[in-house]
C-alpha cells in the first residue's frame, strides 16, 4: 500500500471527475452510462463498461477508489499497466454479465408466475412502467414479488465494485499472507482467509436478501467479479503470463 501507480491514478481521476459531474454540476448522467436490465428503454451496449465510471454517493466512490488504489497498485506494480488495465475491465465487465445474467433468471421466474396467475401482458407493463397495480394481483403473487420485478426492471447497476472485486481475489492469489482488517473487525487477517470471506457474506446476501452493509447493493456484480478474477488469475498461473509493458 505505497505509491500509486499511473493506471489506477487514471482510473480514480476518471472516477472522481465523473462523480463530481454527476454529483455537483446537475448532469444526469445515470440514465445514460449506468448499467440498466436489457428489456429497460434505458439501456445500452455501452453500459458493461461505463458502469464502472459511476456512483452512488461519497461513501461508496470512497470506499471503492481506496480499494483501487491499495490493491489495484501492488498489482499495477507487478503486471505492468496494460495488463492490470485487461484484468480490471474484464472483472468489472464480466460483473456487469453476471449481474445482468442473475437479474434475467429472477426476471423471467417473476414474469411467468404473473403470466401463470393470468395477468395480461399490458398489467405487467404497467407494473413495470409505473410501478402500479390492481390490488388484486396480490392474492396471487406477493407484494415482494411485485416490487422485485419493478426494482430489477428500473433500478441501475453502478459502481466500480464488481471490478474491484476481482482485484480483490487477484490480490489475495498473489500475495495471500498479507494482513488486512475490517472497518468493524480491526483485527489483521490474511488475505488468503479474508477475500473468500468477504466474498462469501455477498454469495449469503444475494441468495438471502439478508445485507450485513445495508440494501442497494448488487451482490451478484461482486460474485461475479470475483468470479472472473479467480479464473483469469488461475489461467494465468497455469500459462505463467509475464508482464504486458
Amino acid at each position: 500500500m505505497g505509491k500509486i501507480t499511473d493506471a489506477v491514478k487514471h482510473l480514480i481521476i476518471l472516477n472522481v471527475i465523473l462523480f463530481a459531474a454527476s454529483q455537483f454540476m446537475g448532469l444526469n448522467l445515470s440514465n445514460w452510462l449506468a448499467l440498466y436490465f436489457p428489456k429497460s428503454e434505458n439501456f445500452g451496449i455501452w453500459q458493461f463498461v461505463t458502469h464502472m465510471f459511476m456512483h452512488g454517493g461519497f461513501t461508496h466512490i470512497l470506499f471503492n477508489m481506496y480499494a483501487l488504489w491499495a490493491f489495484g497498485s501492488p498489482l499495477e506494480q507487478m503486471w505492468g499497466r496494460n495488463k492490470f488495465l485487461f484484468f480490471y475491465f474484464s472483472a468489472g465487465i464480466g460483473a456487469g454479465l453476471i449481474y445482468t445474467a442473475v437479474n434475467y433468471f429472477q426476471f423471467n421466474n417473476i414474469f411467468n408466475e404473473l403470466v401463470s396467475a393470468g395477468i395480461s401482458n399490458s398489467e405487467i407493463q404497467n407494473l413495470l412502467e409505473t410501478g402500479r397495480y390492481n390490488t388484486d394481483i396480490l392474492n396471487q403473487v406477493s407484494e415482494k414479488r411485485l416490487t422485485d420485478l419493478y426494482q430489477i426492471y428500473n433500478t441501475p447497476a453502478v459502481g466500480a465494485s464488481g471490478a474491484i472485486y476481482g482485484v480483490l481475489v487477484a490480490f489475495g492469489m498473489s500475495f495471500p499472507n498479507a494482513k488486512l482488517a475490517l472497518i468493524f473487525l480491526p483485527v489483521p487477517i490474511a488475505a488468503k482467509y479474508f477475500i473468500p470471506v468477504l466474498i462469501g457474506l455477498d454469495l449469503f446476501s444475494g441468495l438471502t436478501g439478508f445485507s450485513l452493509f445495508g440494501g442497494g447493493i448488487a451482490h451478484f456484480a461482486h460474485v461475479g467479479g470475483a468470479i472472473i478474477g479467480f479464473i483469469i488469475m488461475k489461467y494465468w498461473q497455469k500459462n505463467q503470463f509475464k508482464r504486458w509493458d
